[in-house]
């Protein structure tokens, strides 16, 4: 798969899809983005070029442990300079999860680069603000605190990353354990700074000045529920709502795959709402 150099960090990417308006879509937790390979063929075959990428930290792309900002900033910042580098600014933007969080905040620090946005998944609530700080920080700064730079890359996401990307294992094994923390605290630190309802780190307020035509699709899962995604679609002005024909099941997660029967629909939804919001 193509690599570029955003950055100061190196991002591997696809674009699925030979002409039409780039829509930019991204996984949420820290998976790369391999999942969204089939919904991705399916939103394309409906004339879009679908950019698909691995975040910094997550997937094939370098780990870089540095930034004032918070880390879905710094990832908001990386997407919009990776479209750029494709010339395909301006560009719709959605994804699941951490996915939909980012999408909002590259809304927020480059509204004049978003045609609109499209957020699945909506994470928030008091279990999901419960679980997801310490499966983003808490048990990596643990590792490091226990067993240094070793136990970090021992962890199961860390190898993850080494394995997809060999490179990060000598960066990480480098770095020194009281950095990792320092970066891993203030990453963790911002994440709490934010609302835990109805979206993790978006407030009402921001929600409400959102200018840019908006779809949501809620999950079904305790992390994300659906009564987060249909309270974000009443604050954001002139929203579209779109609830599948599923129900909320009382599961921590459930992962992207296990909506591939929904993959038809939600492609549907996709390429309808994007043509609307391109022939307004």
């Amino acid at each position: 798969m193509p690599i570029a150099e955003i950055r100061g960090v190196k991002i591997n990417y696809e674009v699925i899809g030979t002409q039409g308006p780039y829509f930019a879509f991204v996984t949420g937790g820290r998976r790369g983005y391999a999942e969204f390979h089939s919904i991705a063929q399916k939103i394309a075959a409906g004339g879009f070029r679908v950019l698909l990428h691995d975040r910094r930290n997550t997937g094939a792309s370098s780990v870089l442990i540095a930034g004032q900002d918070g880390e879905e900033e710094i990832w908001a910042d990386d997407l919009i300079a990776l479209l750029q580098k494709l010339d395909a600014l301006p560009a719709f933007i959605g994804g699941t999860s951490s996915g939909a969080r980012m999408s909002m905040l590259t809304y927020f620090r480059h509204p004049e680069h978003v045609k609109a946005l499209l957020l699945m998944r909506i994470t928030g609530g008091s279990f999901a603000a419960g679980r997801l700080p310490n499966m983003y920080y808490g048990q990596f700064i643990k590792a490091a605190q226990t067993g240094g730079m070793k136990a970090v890359c021992d962890t199961e996401q860390y190898q993850e990353r080494i394995q997809a990307n060999p490179a990060n294992q000598e960066y990480l094994m480098n770095l020194d354990p009281a950095e990792y923390i320092r970066v891993m605290q203030h990453w963790l630190d911002i994440f709490l700074s934010g609302p835990t309802t109805p979206v993790m780190g978006v407030t009402e307020e921001a929600m409400n000045h959102i200018q840019v035509p908006t779809l949501i699709i809620p999950g079904n899962d305790l992390t994300h529920s659906s009564a987060n995604g249909i309270a974000a679609a009443k604050l954001i002005p002139g929203s579209e709502l779109v609830q599948l024909p599923i129900e909320d099941q009382d599961v921590p997660l459930l992962m992207f795959s296990e909506w591939v029967d929904q993959e038809p629909l939600i492609a549907k939804s996709c390429i309808e709402f994007m043509k609307r919001v391109e022939h307004a």
